[in-house]
């Protein structure tokens, strides 16, 4: 029971005969390819289908699932209305994974209407599983405007959902990958459009989903694609499991990048030996904020604190992120307090508590964020741009009594000049 696979795949509506009218033949490995994901997902026989799609419904600032006892949809907007699936939704799943991103105050919604229709980016994988495969639920979700980040932190709720259930499922992420690809094509040629599709294939065949992360914004923007966000909900996914990934297919002969890829599930990863390497600095800030929220007290530093932390003295930022988003960030340039321990402590508790731009975390919150120790060693003067790369370090800007920080390796923060602006 549990999660026995995820795939990605295209969604070309022209791979349907009754739409391509013999254009399909000219994707005929990707046609290929599904009919490989069909097969497999017959030999699965899964209970529910997972669909992640970016044709459905969308919000900017919320990930969404589709509610309503069944759905149904055709090609009649790609001049093929005799095609058409319906399937019922998993009422079960629906209502379960709700309650825990409520519990988890993650932005999940069930807003909006058009739930009972599929989208094609949903038509186009079942039309080639139905094929071979019926005797299953569905659940939809549509992607968000949303940090790649909370993507991923959305794809670890799904994970912890489908543990609860007592069913097998199968993940789809459907996406198409560039749509800039030859100046002949739809949407042209951009130099990144390849350059994406390129990472991704490589990203896959390495099995290391967890890199689709590290893309930024301008350079998705620039390769102008639609699946990222689906292929980082399903890595979130299976974070913990083994896997073994293989690529079934790319091409891109119209000037969109279509690839298929499967991604089977084996044992889960030891979640002990994954806790021990936790950051110690890390793991006394969330101590601080805990005892703190719970007692309105500073945390004593514990009898098992390492001796570096008492003897040594440094400025230090806490930073707290809830599903990508900062939540609080509060730091010392210089050491106030008698040892790195005590800093880190105070620093935290002001961080959760007293950071005039946020609310103050709930306790709730706390096993849901993303908390950050950074150590800062004593400035240096430099003389030349040069001396600085944003990726490793951070800058101080003074100008008399007032002083601008900017820590090294901020997402969206790529040039020197950038980050000097910005402190």
């Amino acid at each position: 029971m549990g999660l026995l696979a995820s795939f990605i795949v295209p969604h070309p509506p022209l791979i349907i005969p009754e739409v391509g009218r013999g254009e399909e033949r000219k994707i005929k490995k990707t046609i290929e390819a599904y009919k490989k994901v069909a097969k497999t997902v017959s030999e699965q026989k899964p209970d529910t289908i997972i669909v992640i799609t970016p044709h459905a419904q969308s919000f900017y600032d919320y990930i969404k699932v589709s509610v309503a006892k069944s759905a149904s949809g055709d090609f009649s907007s790609f001049n093929a209305k005799e095609v058409k699936i319906s399937c019922d939704y998993d009422q079960y799943f629906i209502e379960a994974i709700l309650e825990k991103a409520k519990s988890k105050y993650f932005p999940l919604t069930q807003m909006g209407g058009g739930d009972k229709t599929l989208d094609h980016g949903t038509l186009i994988p079942l039309y080639f599983i139905n094929q071979e495969y019926q005797d299953y639920q569905l659940v939809r979700f549509s992607l968000s405007g949303l940090p790649l980040m909370t993507h991923y932190e959305f794809g670890k709720l799904l994970a912890e959902v489908i543990e609860l259930g007592n069913k097998n499922y199968v993940l789809i992420a459907s996406g198409d990958l560039s749509h800039k690809l030859l100046e002949e094509g739809p949407y042209g040629f951009q130099k990144e459009g390849p350059l994406f599709d390129q990472k991704v294939i490589e990203i896959i065949k390495q099995n290391r989903l967890k890199k689709l992360l590290d893309f930024k914004e301008d350079f998705i923007e620039k390769a102008s694609e639609c699946g990222l966000k689906s292929f980082i909900i399903m890595a979130g996914a299976l974070e913990n499991f083994q896997t073994e990934s293989t690529l079934l297919s790319y091409e891109g002969p119209f000037g969109v990048g279509y690839a298929v890829a499967s991604i089977m599930t084996k044992d889960k990863l030891n979640k002990a030996s994954i806790n021990e390497s936790n950051d110690l600095l890390v793991d006394l800030a969330k101590r601080s904020i805990l005892y703190y929220l719970n007692t309105k007290k500073v945390l004593n530093i514990p009898e098992d604190t390492p001796e570096y932390l008492l003897q040594e003295r440094a400025g230090v930022f806490v930073s707290l992120k809830r599903y990508g988003f900062l939540r609080g960030c509060i730091g010392t340039i210089e050491p106030v307090r008698k040892n790195l321990a005590e800093e880190i402590i105070h620093n935290a508790i002001s961080a959760a508590a007293f950071d005039p731009r946020f609310e103050p975390v709930k306790l709730a919150e706390v096993d849901y964020l993303s908390i950050s120790v950074d150590v800062l060693k004593s400035p240096e003067k430099v003389y030349s741009l040069k001396e600085l790369d944003p990726l490793k370090y951070g800058v101080i800007v003074s100008s008399g009594s007032r002083k601008g920080l900017l820590l090294p390796n901020i997402e969206g923060v790529e040039t020197v000049r950038e980050q000097i602006n910005i402190a």
